[in-house]
């Protein structure tokens, strides 16, 4: 079932939301100051490209993650966040499109604070 979920959400923008977050990750590794959040872009990008048979846990909290997170929302989050809502208002409209407005309105709140999130697989 995951497979044919996951099959269908790259149709669903999945694959065009995972670039996205490619893009993210490859302009935070150009500049020496974005390395740091490097990382976490990549993390979610291999979740938003296949996120069914995945979930999304809380890793490490602390003032630097609450920092990290703080400046990632001011320079990438809100228009990767943005470009999940856009997504999920899409496949709304349809009944078919529902499981799929609502994985994109999940990565859409994990996009505004990815820093010290962890994926693992659901059994």
């Amino acid at each position: 079932m995951n497979l044919l979920l996951n099959i269908l959400w790259l149709i669903c923008g999945g694959l065009l939301m995972s670039l996205g977050w490619l893009v993210a990750a490859l302009l935070m590794a150009i500049t020496i100051v974005g390395l740091p959040w490097t990382p976490a872009c990549l993390r979610i990008a291999g979740y938003t490209l296949l996120p069914f048979g995945q979930k999304v846990e809380n890793g490490s909290t602390g003032p630097l993650s609450f920092l990290g997170n703080v400046v990632w929302f001011i320079f990438g989050g809100w228009w990767l966040a943005l470009g999940h809502l856009v997504h999920a208002a899409l496949l709304a409209v349809t009944i078919i499109g529902l499981p799929f407005a609502w994985a994109h309105l999940k990565l859409a709140g994990l996009s505004l604070a990815p820093v010290g999130t962890v994926i693992v697989p659901t059994e």
